[in-house]
């Protein structure tokens, strides 16, 4: 995360939401629902969950140098395929 409460966090990506442009991830942005009790003699809850925050305001973090870095893409020939892959912009190895 590079913006906001949880800045300088690193989590796992849970869930994505494209139309919206935001995602969820593990431990990040975490929210508080209060819980009723359903049944008579049972008690309420707190539930923590990921709540989704904007995509812009996280990075990818390199699995090489284990920094935070911007993405970047190379054609790749091999074979007479074209393949596309992602590049750490810090280190110029390929991610994945």
């Amino acid at each position: 995360m590079i913006s906001g409460k949880d800045k300088g966090k690193e989590g796992k990506v849970l869930q994505v939401f494209p139309k919206e442009g935001k995602i969820a991830a593990e431990g990040l942005n975490i929210r508080i629902k209060h819980m009723r009790p359903r049944r008579q003699g049972e008690k309420g809850q707190k539930i923590e969950f990921p709540s989704p925050f904007f995509a812009a305001r996280s990075m990818l973090v390199c699995p090489r140098c284990n920094r935070p870095t911007r993405v970047g893409y190379k054609l790749v020939v091999n074979e007479g395929k074209k393949t596309k892959l992602r590049i750490c912009k810090k280190c110029k190895e390929s991610i994945e």
